[in-house]
């Protein structure tokens, strides 16, 4: 036990006075501060006994790296290819194998479904290699990772139009290309998709009361998706819209080319019966802009 010894002045008596408690607490506050430092060189990167050391990678050549990737990609392993692609990426940026490796990486994205990662990578593979040897391949994976994400016609379109704009740049570029009829018939469908959106908004304008916006949106379907599935129902719906409006002679020109186009439809009867209700029948105005829409 550590004391000190004071003799007191006024009566020369000695007294003990013990510091063991002092003593102590002054030790505890020096180690919570020590505690304190080090969680906060912790938390910051701190490295309180000098600079971190960095650990060097490991060159591997990159016919070694890229066969990897294969094997990976053979076994199902994307995400262990990815890792290795891009190894071989930021290892041999000028290798031979580099615009291989560029091309596997859109594949493979493509493949897991990580389809803004495909895209980007596409980006990057078109942005050195404008005129590789799979450039029309990278357009089309490009093409098809934003096709792949179309799902719901309510929501916004910007993935069709995407689609649309790739598939469209690869045939145009490359004719000939084996995938230019599948970029095809995927326009077509995108194209199915934005009509769909126009018709969604449409109704939503014509239940609402909305007639002149309900017309504009069906009028759009008209004249820039002919060959959508929704024709024949956006031409019934400007039957629709313009009866309600009282403008008889735009209903019955409608009515009219959608009796010209598709006479067996559904669509067609249904227009011709509203029009009979009031004691009108098809009949097309020559002034109407739908008058052009005749096939």
């Amino acid at each position: 036990m550590c004391a000190r010894v004071w003799k007191k002045r006024e009566t020369g008596q000695f007294v003990i006075f013990s510091f063991v408690g002092d003593l102590a607490g002054r030790t505890t506050r020096i180690l919570a501060v020590g505690l304190v430092a080090l969680a906060l060189a912790g938390c910051t990167g701190m490295n309180l006994f000098g600079p971190p050391k960095i650990r060097e990678e490991t060159i591997v050549p990159e016919a070694t790296l890229y066969q990897e990737a294969l094997n990976n990609m053979d076994n199902q392993r994307y995400l262990t290819a990815i890792e290795l692609l891009e190894r071989l990426e930021r290892q041999h940026p000028r290798g031979q194998l580099t615009e291989q490796a560029k091309l596997m990486l859109v594949y493979a994205n493509y493949r897991i479904g990580k389809f803004e990662e495909a895209i980007l990578a596409a980006d990057r593979y078109l942005a050195l290699y404008p005129n590789g040897r799979d450039a029309d391949y990278v357009l089309y994976l490009k093409g098809t990772s934003y096709f792949g994400q179309i799902n719901d016609a309510t929501r916004d379109q910007q993935l069709s139009r995407d689609a649309i704009d790739t598939y469209t740049q690869l045939i145009r570029n490359y004719p000939n290309s084996k995938y230019a009829r599948d970029a095809q018939e995927k326009i077509a469908i995108a194209y199915d998709n934005l009509a769909a959106k126009e018709m969604s908004v449409g109704r939503y304008y014509l239940g609402n009361g909305q007639q002149s916006a309900a017309i504009n949106r069906f009028r759009v379907v008209v004249e820039e998706y002919q060959t959508s599935t929704h024709i024949e129902e956006a031409l019934y719906r400007l039957t629709e819209g313009y009866l309600s409006l009282g403008l008889l002679s735009e209903a019955r020109t409608a009515a009219a080319v959608l009796g010209h186009n598709y006479p067996s439809s559904e669509w067609y009867q249904r227009a011709y019966n509203l029009l009979a209700e009031q004691g009108l029948s098809p009949q097309v105005n020559e002034g109407s802009w739908l008058a052009a829409q005749r096939n």
